[in-house]
């Protein structure tokens, strides 16, 4: 009985954490109360957002820090689930949302084989199951402060590099980040960018920032075994190229960014 037992723990602890890994429970995560007035929101999700709940008061206190310096730091994205990013990645690969190249054009998906969209895809947009939005620890974030409440946040590189109306927080960022600066006397090198470097697999995303103690425990759970099992009877595009070459996206697209 002991024996069987201990298996059966075994397996429900390794569903629990592949639930957490691939965006399928939400059982981690807790409101962040973000204080901008409904009336505010503009073109941002209304509901609330959702953050891991271990992350949700050093991201206060980021947020915080980052007021005394004039910055109203804001999200634009926290918890993505496995369903949410399954709908992403099948509109974007039946045409229903654009797809565009480095250079912000949009691409025709029929003049691409199925392996060339899926690596299309891939450059701006995760693979269900291994998006870090999953884990409630990575935000896309912007800076309300620098524009009118009315503005349509874009996520671009154009907003985030020199001269954009966002530069200036994410250069402030920078400095903290590469400093360790700290959150009212902790350490703040927990927050970092996974996407600052271009390494040919996801595009630079200035504006995506994470959070490291937790990130790091959830990529080193990731696998490509995991991935395999969540997406083997799912209704995704390109299901059979996906998982074909799936050693070749994770270690492209996933573990570079860890």
């Amino acid at each position: 009985m002991g024996g069987r037992a201990g298996i059966n723990t075994a397996m429900q602890n390794l569903l629990n954490s592949e639930s957490y890994l691939t965006g399928s429970t939400q059982a981690h995560l807790v409101e962040w109360i973000d204080s901008r007035p409904q009336s505010d929101r503009g073109n941002l999700l209304s509901e609330p957002f959702l953050v891991h709940r271990d992350v949700a008061e050093p991201l206060t206190d980021l947020r915080q820090l980052a007021a005394k310096e004039g910055f109203d730091l804001r999200l634009c994205s926290s918890f993505r689930s496995f369903d949410r990013q399954l709908k992403i990645w099948n509109d974007k690969l039946n045409g229903l949302r654009p797809v565009y190249d480095d250079n912000g054009v949009q691409l025709d998906l029929t003049q691409l084989s199925d392996w060339q969209q899926v690596q299309a895809v891939m450059r701006w947009s995760a693979l269900p199951g291994a998006s870090r939005h999953h884990w409630g620890t990575d935000f896309d974030i912007y800076d309300a402060a620098a524009v009118e409440s009315n503005y349509q946040v874009q996520l671009s590189p154009d907003e985030v590099s020199s001269g954009g109306v966002f530069a200036a927080m994410h250069n402030w960022l920078d400095t903290l980040f590469e400093a360790g600066c700290s959150l009212e006397g902790g350490d703040n090198s927990s927050f970092y960018r996974p996407y600052a470097e271009d390494r040919g697999g996801i595009a630079p995303e200035r504006w995506h920032i994470s959070y490291r103690p937790l990130a790091e425990r959830y990529a080193a759970q990731l696998s490509v075994d995991l991935l395999a099992r969540r997406l083997c009877n799912v209704e995704i595009v390109h299901r059979d190229i996906i998982l074909e070459r799936l050693d070749e996206l994770y270690q492209r697209f996933i573990v570079v960014a860890h």
